[in-house]
């Protein structure tokens, strides 16, 4: 366990001690959320990126140990474990040398150096393989029998089995892995006859790059490529610069045997230790290209959370369309429905007059605050239509993203929300919700559907998954929610609580009309002290008797914030918001053992501004009127735009037309750019030029201007 954790702290980069602390409570079962907002004292302040980091690395050594464990009984199995032996495989942690080690003792299929022992070559191969000056052909007529007549086949065998003995070699290895990792270049070509239905691939028809400098993108694209069956891809290298090198290791000056051992060298690397050893470096670069892939998903997802909210009002939806119609709905401030129909202001109906006089009495009737709009098919016309429109008060019109909004409407969530509704009244509710509290909205739908990753389908699902998963927890608690209205899926996601529980608490909700205070979690079913604990911080109740359970002040910490009050003479809500005392209170008075200077501190900066949303105010954006389809683009105009998409490459932006533009990362600042989104986020507006328009390939480059 220490030593894990030492190897853990040293991969990470951080101290031992914080390392040691952070790990104890994840393994009893903290989460990273409530360890990084509510634990600062035992880890020394970790934020969620480093404890991450910490976890998914203790978890990695941890499961090396196990797959220790199982090599060495494979080998005491065999009754060819040595003390010597034991130890080494003890003392490694990397897995690749692990694998090195294990592989003369890994159980393997019939090969064909299995078939020559079993002829009895394999001490024919060790004569040769000693390069002692003893003639071969001499050696080898000693082993002459039924299963091996002549001395050419005997050799042979015995060349079989130093290949395979040579391909174990952990120095052999080690040389070739070396030469490949730094010199390696993925090459990749078109199918023959592919060409036409690969067209998308065609940048790689012809494609050479050294791997070790490949973007990840482009590694991902190649290989998608050949998933689907346009392109061919290899890894190479300098053969003769790696014979040589193996030549080093295993070939003898001036002996007999050199002819054997060359011929054994020369098969070994073709047709075991290139495929392996290539396999393996391909394998690695593939999970660091999903790994790069899976960070700019994990922080698009990220900042389409934490999107502007524009808070509990009343919206007036519309999921656009022109056969079909338009379907509008009404919400109310809690995200209910009120009302849906369905107008025809665009071809071929046209009923644009109807369709504005019915907008405008169900403004008033259901006394609307802003109108949201799906920016699919037909979204631009139907906000010009609105844009045209006198309302009686200040109405905003809000563009909202439909991405994932048709998976959702299909769902069984939406299904179990709406029963009576079919999908159409669904999707246009969750655009109006999405608007309101996109955070709420968009926990319900899985984050691949969302369109804000790159080759997500390509990566490693489950790396992806647990990923995509912690980004969003971490947002849910980072904003916090109302425990009286939160839907079972935003609940599921709140620290130490999960599906079943979250139900539990609807349930309860439902039966009781409400919690009261926190402190009432203790009376949902299998809600026990671990699970509150964890959970109660990030909870919210508006209305409770007691102003701290609408903060981030953990109940296990209110005291400390009544001491507060009462030594100031004032009233818990009364201290609450107030700067001047907040500002001249010592925070070193109220340390006590379980709770240090960070926790006091941070106590008083929630009490100053209590429940604040992390996010920034929702704002409406305007596309240039004048531009409707990429017809419409000329090279050098300035536009603004919205970012729907960041990917390492660059950043695409929403100009209001059916294609999106792309912002290469070359063009994203006037210097060097390592990584897209430390300059733009996602939903960002953006002012862009326009650099080239290529109507054939539907492709718009662009230039941030700054």
């Amino acid at each position: 366990m220490e030593k894990i954790i030492g190897i853990t702290a040293e991969i990470c980069g951080i101290n031992t001690g914080r390392v040691s602390g952070c790990i104890k409570l994840l393994e009893e079962g903290a989460t990273i959320p409530f360890i990084s907002r509510y634990r600062k004292e035992a880890t020394g302040g970790l934020d969620e990126t480093e404890i991450d980091k910490i976890k998914n690395t203790y978890n990695g050594l941890k499961k090396l140990e196990k797959r220790k464990i199982t090599v060495i009984e494979t080998i005491r199995e065999q009754d060819k474990l040595t003390d010597e032996l034991e130890k080494k495989i003890i003392d490694c942690y990397d897995s690749n040398l692990l694998e090195d080690i294990y592989m003369p003792y890994k159980p393997k299929r019939k090969t064909k150096a299995t078939a020559a022992k079993e002829k009895g070559l394999e001490p024919l191969a060790g004569l040769i393989m000693k390069q002692d000056g003893r003639n071969p052909e001499e050696s080898a007529e000693r082993f002459l029998n039924d299963n091996v007549e002549e001395i050419e086949d005997a050799l042979d065998g015995a060349c079989d089995i130093i290949a395979e003995w040579m391909s174990e070699s952990i120095r052999a290895r080690n040389s070739v892995r070396r030469i490949f990792s730094y010199e390696g270049e993925i090459v990749s070509k078109v199918v023959k006859n592919k060409e036409e239905e690969g067209i998308k691939f065609k940048d790689y028809f012809e494609y050479r790059s050294l791997l070790k400098r490949i973007p990840s993108h482009r590694l991902l694209a190649i290989m998608r490529g050949e998933n689907e069956g346009i392109l061919k891809i290899s890894l190479e290298a300098d053969d003769e610069k790696i014979l040589s090198q193996l030549e080093n290791i295993f070939v003898k000056a001036n002996s007999p045997s050199g002819k054997y051992i060359i011929k054994s060298l020369k098969d070994s690397y073709k047709r075991l230790i290139k495929p392996s050893i290539g396999n393996e470096i391909l394998a690695a670069a593939k999970e660091k290209a999903d790994d790069e892939a899976i960070r700019v998903f994990a922080e698009n997802l990220r900042q389409l959370l934490l999107s502007a909210p524009l808070g509990q009002k009343r919206i007036l939806a519309i999921d656009p369309g022109f056969r079909t119609g338009c379907k509008v709905v009404c919400i109310d401030e809690h995200g209910d429905l009120l009302h849906n129909e369905t107008i025809y202001p665009h071809p071929p109906q046209s009923q644009t007059s109807k369709s504005m006089s019915k907008i405008n009495h169900l403004v008033e009737t259901y006394d609307i605050d802003a109108i949201a709009v799906g920016d699919g098919t037909a979204g631009r016309e139907t906000e010009n239509m609105l844009k045209k429109m006198r309302f009686e008060r200040k109405i905003q019109i809000f563009m909202v993203s439909e991405d994932g909004a048709s998976v959702y409407s299909a769902s069984k969530i939406a299904r179990e929300e709406f029963p009576e509704y079919d999908v159409t009244v669904r999707g246009a509710v969750s655009i109006g919700r999405r608007l309101m509290d996109p955070l709420a909205e968009l926990v319900k739908i899985d984050p691949k559907s969302i369109g804000v990753g790159q080759y997500q389908h390509d990566v490693d699902q489950s790396k992806l998954k647990n990923s995509l998963d912690t980004v969003t927890e971490s947002c849910v608690n980072k904003v916090g929610v109302n425990l009286n209205t939160a839907s079972v899926h935003l609940l599921s996601y709140v620290s130490g609580i999960g599906p079943a529980l979250a139900k539990n608490i609807v349930d309860y909700r439902s039966v009781n009309g409400g919690f009261a205070s926190r402190k009432e979690l203790h009376k949902v079913p299998r809600l026990g002290n671990k699970a509150f604990e964890q959970c109660a911080g990030f909870m919210r109740i508006t209305n409770s008797n007691n102003p701290l359970d609408n903060s981030a002040v953990h109940p296990e910490s209110c005291h400390i914030a009544e001491k507060m009050a009462k030594d100031n003479k004032i009233a818990v809500e009364d201290l609450i918001g107030n700067d001047k005392i907040l500002g001249r209170i010592d925070p070193t008075k109220y340390i006590t053992e379980n709770a240090g200077l960070p926790t006091i501190t941070d106590i008083i900066e929630e009490l100053k501004k209590p429940g604040r949303d992390p996010r920034r105010a929702a704002k409406v954006f305007e596309f240039d009127p004048n531009v409707r389809t990429i017809d419409d683009l000329i090279p050098g105009m300035e536009l603004p735009g919205i970012i729907p998409n960041v990917t390492n490459f660059g950043a695409f932006v929403d100009l209001g037309i059916k294609q999106d533009g792309l912002i290469h990362i070359s063009r994203l600042a006037k210097g060097f750019v390592a990584d897209p989104t430390q300059i733009v986020k996602l939903h960002e507006h953006v002012t862009v030029k326009v650099i080239e328009v290529d109507k054939e390939r539907k492709r718009i480059n662009l230039e941030r201007i700054e």
